[in-house]
């Protein structure tokens, strides 16, 4: 069972082309006017409803927005930059991340199915490929593995014939896992400025003082003076093959 199938209740290729649902009936008496939609935008409407999913679970912004999020407790900050501020980025970062995926589905999907060559079934089902080889790209084996055994479906299956439902888990799994190493990676170094800063404080016989205080305004500098944001996006960028 394909992916987007599943997502749009199994209706059949020959019902969206040329089926109308009923929305509502206008009648003054004496006769009476039916109001109907295809199907077809139903399910295109079903599907831009679950965009924000999508974009969790079939995208790279899941690892950078969590990237973002630890750079920012590492630098002890609490609201600076603001969270709507970290989305943005990283749907920007996202979106110039994933171009060449877009491109690809909009020739081989999206400019097809606006010429009329094929129904929408037939355009999810050829944007579906290019996703799935940017996400088992990104994907580790270990992960695939633990989510086949999970489904219950042969630890061998070829890689081809894995149920989309079954890569996405996957995907994000291994997402969440190099997340968490970068932002380990990034941690480190202000980590360190922590530890030197308690230890003089200490030293000092200053106790009382939070380390935190004096440790912040060391920790923005030495971000500024390395070009830290651009450092960031490039190692976000080249854990994805980019640049």
């Amino acid at each position: 069972m394909k992916f987007w199938w599943w997502l749009l209740l199994l209706i059949s290729p020959s019902a969206l082309a040329n089926t109308d649902l009923t929305l509502l009936t206008l009648s003054d008496g004496d006769s009476s006017q039916a109001l109907s939609i295809k199907l077809e935008i139903v399910a295109l409407m079903t599907i831009l409803s679950l965009l924000p999913a999508m974009l969790l679970m079939m995208t790279s912004f899941t690892r950078i927005i969590i990237v973002l999020a630890v750079l920012r407790q590492a630098l002890g900050l609490q609201q600076s930059p603001p969270n709507k501020l970290l989305v943005g980025i990283a749907l920007t970062l996202s979106l110039f991340i994933m171009r060449p995926v877009w491109e690809e589905i909009s020739t081989v999907a999206y400019v097809p199915y606006e010429a009329g060559e094929i129904n929408l079934f037939e355009a999810l089902q050829e944007a579906e490929q290019p996703l799935r080889v940017f996400m088992l790209g990104q994907t580790r084996e270990t992960d695939l593995e633990k989510m086949l055994k999970i489904a219950g479906e042969p630890v061998d299956t070829p890689v081809a014939d894995i149920h989309f439902t079954i890569l996405m888990p996957a995907f994000v799994l291994s997402e969440l896992k190099t997340a968490f190493q970068i932002g380990f990676l990034l941690f480190i170094p202000f980590l360190v400025i922590d530890l030197v800063v308690a230890s003089v404080l200490m030293s000092m016989g200053m106790m009382m003082l939070s380390p935190l205080i004096i440790s912040l305004p060391f920790k923005l500098m030495v971000f500024v003076l390395v070009d830290g944001w651009a450092m960031t996006v490039g190692t976000l960028s080249a854990s994805f093959g980019m640049g």
